[in-house]
């Protein structure tokens, strides 16, 4: 069975109207119950003025009305084998643009080969509350069943917070409960410091809630993190036990060059696997990390280094992103140079050797402040204490972009951020355990942190990390990403979506994975989109 997902009202701004409006993301069922005794697909369409039920043909449009602020088209084939070719003629309005249809392939799953929408123009929406509502079916399944259930939810986080938080908190290790209240906060100058605090007195570790706690749970053999290379034929995997390993070599080699709870990391590395098993195994001995996004210059990360003054850089000596080999390890370099210009030397540069972009004799070296991945993680013991942490401890720094100045180092703390993060993670992507889920974010960005690495494995899930270009080998790329892993959730940008459709559906090759008819789930953020679930 298939459907379409994700419905919701959301306030989205255009950027050619001075306007708020709401944008619905569109539900369509196909079930039994979503056909009428002739066998005719039923479309819900809101206008301003009424809602009404449409009847269509198999190939048919839904049909307007002239005066409608609000209206969707979808052209679909059908599931029969000779779908009617006669069309309904389409009454339009000025308010929207047709987007052409894909051309039709067959359907490997024998359920959908056909999908398509309309891009609304720039009356979205009535400004009336027009809800679209998910299936009974679907809406079984979902974590929040109902609006009413959500509001149940919302309800309760506004009158008993304390509670509320409480109870999601306790689903989670801590070694020592929090003390009350569970939040406390000061806004006002006046009254002292500027303070606001979670679970203040509990005693917990992020990295053991995200792999000790799963594997505890019978998830060890579960894989963790799919890795999806620059080239097609190039990936990896580890386990959440194969994961716990390397992150405790690592963790291991940290305490041993003198890294302790409270110390910097900086962290500048493209979207390997030893990102984030870097980030945690720093989690794991109480270290703050800060990861610097790897397209930055040398004279950005030397602002951060400064800052921060870190005991360690972790780095790789290149990339390659499409067919573009980028050096790294040059760029700390000259870092390094100039951040020891302004007082802050660094000790160590540990160096993972990425043999995709960069052999290691072409790779520039210090001695005796360089000292190649490969060549010492391995040889550390695969457990590590963990070092237990307040909730108000210091968990990452992570750095404004520096667009309107000097970079702003962001301090965000272990429990409130621990909670929320595994809690938004679930309920906005309505997470299962079975599910394979794929952020584009890199983890340079806060999303990259709470949606690639956090988020998705305090809730055990399997996550995809790819190192490339969304458009290498060709456009298609994100979509074969997609196909290879069987991805039922994929959360991404505008920006990709929108260059990718400039290229069109062929050369994207989404036609095939919409006639694969395999689960995908999109969240885009700020966007209208259409997603198509197999149940």
């Amino acid at each position: 069975m298939v459907k379409v997902l994700q419905i919701r009202q959301q306030q989205y701004h255009l950027l050619h109207h001075p306007r708020h409006h709401p944008i619905y993301y569109f539900n369509f069922s196909f079930q039994p119950s979503s056909y009428n005794n002739k066998g005719q697909l039923l479309v819900l369409h809101f206008s301003s003025k009424s809602n009404q039920t449409l009847s269509i043909s198999s190939t048919a449009a839904a049909v307007a009305k002239k005066n409608s602020s609000c209206c969707l088209i979808t052209k679909m084939t059908s599931f029969v084998e000779n779908p009617v070719e006669k069309k309904l003629k389409m009454n339009t309005c000025n308010h929207l643009r047709h987007v052409e249809s894909m051309a039709t392939l067959p359907s490997g799953a024998g359920k959908i080969s056909h999908l398509n929408s309309v891009i609304l123009g720039e009356d979205l929406a009535s400004e009336e509350n027009d809800l679209v509502f998910p299936s009974n079916h679907f809406s079984s399944q979902a974590l929040v069943s109902s609006p009413e259930k959500y509001l149940e939810m919302y309800k309760r986080s506004i009158e008993d917070p304390a509670g509320f938080w409480s109870d999601i908190a306790s689903t989670f290790y801590w070694k020592h409960q929090w003390n009350q209240p569970v939040f406390s906060e000061n806004l006002d100058v006046t009254k002292g410091t500027i303070n606001i605090e979670w679970f203040k007195g509990g005693i917990t570790n992020i990295c053991y809630n995200a792999l000790d706690r799963n594997i505890d749970a019978g998830n060890g053999s579960k894989i963790a993190l799919y890795w999806e290379g620059n080239e097609p034929d190039v990936d990896a995997s580890l386990s959440y036990s194969q994961l716990l390993d390397k992150v405790c070599q690592l963790a291991n080699y940290l305490k041993d060059i003198d890294v302790k709870k409270g110390d910097a990391v900086i962290i500048y590395l493209p979207m390997l696997m030893e990102l984030p098993i870097a980030m945690l195994a720093c989690a794991r001995i109480g270290a703050v990390h800060s990861v610097v996004f790897a397209g930055f210059s040398a004279e950005s990360l030397s602002q951060r280094i400064v800052d921060c003054k870190p005991k360690a850089v972790i780095t790789c000596n290149a990339v390659r992103r499409g067919p573009k080999v980028i050096n790294l390890k040059e760029i700390v370099d000259a870092a390094l140079v100039e951040s020891t210009k302004n007082g802050v030397s660094v000790d160590v540069c540990l160096t993972y050797e990425n043999q995709s972009a960069m052999k290691r004799e072409a790779t520039k070296w210090q001695e005796g402040r360089d000292v190649w991945w490969q060549d010492i993680i391995p040889t550390y013991p695969t457990t590590c204490e963990v070092e237990w942490v307040d909730a108000e401890d210091p968990l990452f720094l992570l750095y404004t972009s520096g667009s309107t100045g000097k970079p702003k180092g962001v301090l965000h703390t272990t429990g409130g951020y621990m909670v929320y993060t595994a809690t938004t993670f679930k309920y906005a992507f309505d997470y299962k355990p079975s599910d394979i889920y794929w952020c584009t974010a890199d983890c340079g960005w806060i999303t990259g942190h709470s949606y690639v690495t956090y988020g998705p494995l305090l809730n055990g899930a399997s996550v995809i990390i790819f190192e490339g270009a969304p458009n290498y080998p060709d456009s298609g790329r994100c979509w074969d990403i997609v196909d290879k892993y069987k991805v039922t959730i994929f959360y991404t940008a505008p920006t990709l979506v929108r260059s990718l459709m400039r290229d069109g559906d062929e050369a994207s090759n989404i036609s095939k994975l919409i006639s694969h008819a395999i689960l995908y789930h999109f969240m885009i953020k700020g966007f209208p989109w259409v997603a198509v679930k197999k149940s």
